[in-house]
């Protein structure tokens, strides 16, 4: 359902992305890795229509994208940033609504099943300084919902909130992806959290990057904190998307 194409970006005379391609099926978890400034958030931006490529396209669902489609969302790392502080939690999440043309009780419905489905059930009425980090961040994460987005990017949703919030937003990612059948793009850091939540991780070279390695995540179903990070794939795959991005050989037995 989407198609990148030898895509490639420069600010100015700085490259930052050379002939990356990647196509991704409906339904998949792809996680995004690579060394640091290697153009993880740039692409990102790219596949978003946020940024028009130098180079190469991006697809999606047949249609080539030159602005920002109708049918994505994105949820960005900076939560505090990308909520409005004077609109309460519920017509933060229904905002984007309008743009579906929903009159006003529909968008408030939207955002309240939204809300339930990410446990924040009661928080309607507040505002987003009034809750934690990790509550700001569900309740990005319930507007992209309530919007139903073919396509979902996430860029580096998790990186601004403390171990344990991050692991039960991962949770919450895999939850909703399985619940609503959703394509899922995730730009992380992480090597463990790559491979903990995706179908695939696709790691990008030092820039002027492209895809170095695409490799499948099989892992027992359903996953947990505990015993997929004990598991020896994990423990393997973890191992060798790490040796991936700083690119260093495997030790010879």
């Amino acid at each position: 359902m989407l198609e990148i194409s030898g895509l490639g970006h420069s600010y100015g005379d700085h490259a930052v992305l050379d002939g990356v391609s990647l196509e991704v099926a409906e339904g998949q978890l792809v996680s995004i890795v690579g060394p640091s400034g290697c153009g993880k958030s740039t692409l990102l931006r790219c596949i978003a229509g946020l940024l028009q490529p130098t180079t190469g396209r991006v697809v999606l669902n047949g249609t080539p994208i030159v602005g920002v489609p109708d049918n994505l969302a994105v949820v960005f790392q900076d939560y505090s940033r990308s909520l409005l502080p004077w609109l309460t939690v519920r017509d933060n999440v229904a905002l984007p609504l309008r743009r579906r043309g929903l009159d006003r009780a529909a968008r408030h419905a939207a955002a309240l099943t939204a809300l339930a489905e990410v446990g924040l059930e009661g928080a309607e009425s507040k505002h987003p300084w009034q809750l934690s980090g990790g509550m700001q961040q569900r309740v990005a994460i319930a507007r992209a919902l309530a919007y139903r987005p073919a396509l979902l990017l996430m860029d580096e949703p998790f990186g601004s909130v403390d171990a344990q919030t991050r692991e039960d937003l991962e949770d919450l990612v895999l939850r909703v992806r399985a619940d609503h059948k959703m394509t899922i793009l995730l730009v992380t850091h992480d090597i463990d959290e790559s491979v903990y939540v995706g179908d695939r991780v696709a790691v990008l070279t030092r820039g002027p990057s492209h895809i170095r390695a695409d490799l499948p995540i099989e892992l027992p179903a359903p996953r947990d904190q505990i015993t997929t990070r004990e598991h020896p794939d994990f423990v393997r795959l973890r191992g060798e998307v790490g040796r991936l991005v700083r690119n260093v050989q495997p030790v010879s037995s």
